[in-house]
C-alpha cells in the first residue's frame, strides 16, 4: 500500500473538521464550504443543464439537500466529489423535468392551434440575458459554444477533467460510471473540440465558463437566508 502524503492527509483533516462543523450547524463554516467548492458544483451542473441561471438554482438546491444531510458525510469519497455528486443529481433531474414541461407545452400547442406560438415560447428570465462581462473574446464564445455542443455525457466528463481538473476516480464517483469510461469520454470529447478548435483548446478552455464574484455571492446569500429562515421555522 502506497503511504498517505502529509499534504493529502492535512486536507482531510481539515475537510473532516469543515463537515464536523458544519453539521454542528456552523453556517461560517456553510459559507466557507459553499464558497470553496461553488465553481466545480456550478460547472457540473451547467455541463448538464447548459443554462446559467438553471445551473445556479441547481447548485443552490444541491447545497441544501447536502447541508440537510451533512451528518451521514461518511468520507467513502472527498467532500468535494460527494457535494459535485449531489450537484449532479440535481442538474439530471432539473433536465427530466425541463424535457417533460417541454413535451406537454408541445402537446398543448398542437391542441389549442390558435395559442400555439404563445405556448411554444419559453419566457425568457432577466437573469437569462447575456452578462457581456463574462465573455472576454470570441473565441470564448467558440470553447464554450463546442463544448455546449458536445454529447451530454462527453460534456459532463470534459468539463469535471479538463476545465475543473478532477481525477479520473474523483469523476467516475461523481458521475457514477467506471473509470474507463470516464477516460475514453474525455479523450474522445477532446478529439471533438480539437478538431473544431484545434490545439488551442486546452488552453484556453479554463476560461471558459468563467465563474465571477457576482455568481458565488449570489448562491452563497440564496443558501444561508433559506438556512435562516428554516431556523425561524418559516
Amino acid at each position: 500500500m502506497h503511504a498517505v502524503a502529509p499534504e493529502s492527509r492535512r486536507a482531510d483533516e481539515c475537510e473532516y473538521e469543515l463537515v464536523r462543523q458544519v453539521a454542528a450547524g456552523d453556517a461560517h463554516a456553510f459559507e466557507t464550504m459553499m464558497r470553496r467548492y461553488n465553481q466545480r458544483l456550478y460547472r457540473a451542473a451547467r455541463s448538464i443543464l447548459k443554462n446559467d441561471a438553471d445551473a445556479q438554482e441547481a447548485v443552490q438546491e444541491a447545497y441544501w439537500k447536502a447541508y440537510c444531510n451533512m451528518g451521514q458525510f461518511r468520507a467513502q469519497a472527498r467532500l468535494s466529489t460527494w457535494l459535485t455528486r449531489i450537484a449532479v443529481n440535481e442538474a439530471l433531474m432539473r433536465l427530466r423535468q425541463k424535457t417533460r414541461q417541454e413535451a406537454l407545452l408541445a402537446n398543448m400547442a398542437r391542441d389549442v392551434v390558435n395559442r400555439s406560438e404563445d405556448l411554444m415560447q419559453t419566457p425568457e428570465r432577466a437573469q437569462d440575458a447575456p452578462d457581456a462581462q463574462l465573455w472576454r473574446s470570441e473565441l470564448r464564445h467558440l470553447i464554450e459554444h463546442h463544448i455546449d455542443a458536445l454529447p451530454a455525457g462527453y460534456r459532463s466528463v470534459f468539463l469535471l477533467r479538463a476545465v475543473e481538473d478532477m481525477s479520473t476516480l474523483e469523476v467516475a464517483q461523481a458521475l457514477d460510471m467506471p473509470e474507463a469510461t470516464v477516460r475514453t469520454r474525455f479523450f474522445r470529447a477532446r478529439g471533438l473540440l480539437q478538431a473544431a478548435l484545434g490545439k488551442e483548446i486546452e488552453l484556453r478552455s479554463r476560461e471558459a465558463f468563467s465563474f465571477d464574484g457576482l455568481r458565488c455571492d449570489a448562491i452563497v446569500h440564496n443558501v444561508l437566508a433559506r438556512l435562516a429562515a428554516s431556523r425561524h421555522g418559516h
